[in-house]
């Protein structure tokens, strides 16, 4: 039996600048739980950002389980960077850790710290689809990207896709990457029209409706499905010869935080004739999602890159048929089980939103398909690979 002492940057989680755990902090959260679950050999070390609440993180109290606040964190304004390096190195090396996993690269390690480390790699967008973000965004992630590649001992990937694109992008070499794969909260599973009808009366969904759940950003590719969505409303009102636009029976709503960029697409959408059309809900709490997922006539997820793709997942669980993207690690996660579209082509992601309006016999197919496809994803799996990752480090 190997004993360890393991630390978790578990920042993300509760971050008091950036709000409710999205992305990494959801995949912290989910990984330190089944974690906690599986494991009661090993300690474990979690680091919170100082200004959390202690309440809030008496849900990881466990007889193997330490609480640790970053002490320096509001210092970072005023200290130099070498500060900030000198004080997270101490604050590490203190609890004599053999294995310190950073659930994405965002979660710097101190470069002056020695110990084994693991380091998630959730996507490498900057390096992928750099016109997506902006010039600061885009020079920061690449350079914590490229540091804590060259840091850890060994990477955890979220796909395959992940893989080959940090081969492709630093030359990482195979042994020293694990490909794990993300589980899928159980309560996607769980649907109940329980209400349903409030959550949609409150967002002004009042017909038929397409979801898109994301960030609002270049990355997710809006402005073509915005375009997509203009030409099918086109088509709908020529085949039922109709001139009239409020006999148009779908509305396109557009769930997620706004991200860089986002105040163009209400532009665009009022250019294209689709301003009163769309729905724009803002972030959703977790809650909301399941309702807002099993009420649509299908999901459309045109990213232009994925690290991984958890909403389709949820689509699919909560039996939401989905068009997503050819491209990525999309084609991967997704397997036959939802309608691949080339990102790229406006008349192609339309054609497709034509059809699944069309044929219910279709959109039946791909409810199955992506059910089955769920199922495969699970929280339990992916700790218990990432608890190997740790073993095969001492």
């Amino acid at each position: 039996m190997i004993f360890m002492r393991i630390g978790i940057d578990a920042r993300t989680i509760l971050n008091p600048e950036k709000g409710d755990a999205i992305g990494v902090g959801h995949y912290t959260f989910q990984l330190i739980r089944h974690l906690l679950e599986i494991d009661h050999e090993n300690e474990y070390v979690l680091f919170f950002d100082f200004r959390v609440r202690e309440k809030d993180v008496k849900k990881f109290t466990r007889p193997n389980v330490k609480i640790k606040f970053y002490p320096f964190s509001d210092y970072k304004k005023y200290l130099p960077g070498a500060y900030s390096e000198i004080l997270g190195t101490a604050t590490l090396q203190r609890e004599k850790l053999d294995i310190l996993h950073s659930t994405s690269p965002s979660s710097r390690i101190p470069l002056g710290y020695k110990g084994k480390t693991v380091v998630t790699f959730n996507d490498l967008g900057a390096y992928k689809i750099p016109g997506s973000f902006s010039a600061v965004t885009r020079s920061r992630n690449k350079a914590l990207d490229r540091l804590m590649e060259s840091k850890a001992d060994k990477i955890i990937a979220v796909s395959e896709s992940m893989k080959k694109d940090l081969q492709s992008v630093f030359k990482t070499k195979e042994e020293k990457i694990e490909v794990i794969y993300s589980g899928l909260d159980k309560r996607f599973f769980e649907i109940s029209d329980m209400g349903a009808k409030k959550i949609l009366d409150r967002y002004g969904i009042r017909k038929k409706y397409i979801l898109f759940l994301g960030t609002l950003e270049p990355s997710k590719n809006i402005t073509r499905l915005l375009q997509a969505f203009a030409k099918f409303k086109e088509k709908s009102l020529l085949k039922n010869k109709q001139t009239d636009e409020k006999k148009f029976k779908y509305q396109l709503v557009l769930a997620g935080k706004r991200g860089w960029l986002s105040k163009e697409y209400l532009q665009i959408a009022k250019d294209l004739g689709i301003a009163k059309d769309i729905v724009y809900t803002g972030y959703v709490i977790g809650d909301e999602l399941v309702p807002l997922f099993s009420g649509a006539e299908f999901f459309v997820m045109p990213s232009l890159y994925e690290g991984f793709g958890m909403t389709v997942l949820e689509a699919f669980a909560t039996k939401t048929p989905a068009i997503v993207s050819n491209v990525s690690s999309l084609p991967e996660i997704a397997g036959d089980a939802a309608l691949l579209v080339n990102p790229l082509d406006v008349n192609e992601i339309s054609e497709a939103i034509w059809e699944f309006s069309q044929n219910e016999q279709l959109r039946e197919k791909y409810r199955q398909r992506g059910l089955e496809q769920a199922k495969k994803f699970n929280w339990e799996k992916c700790a218990r690979a990432t608890l190997e990752v740790y073993k095969s480090l001492m």
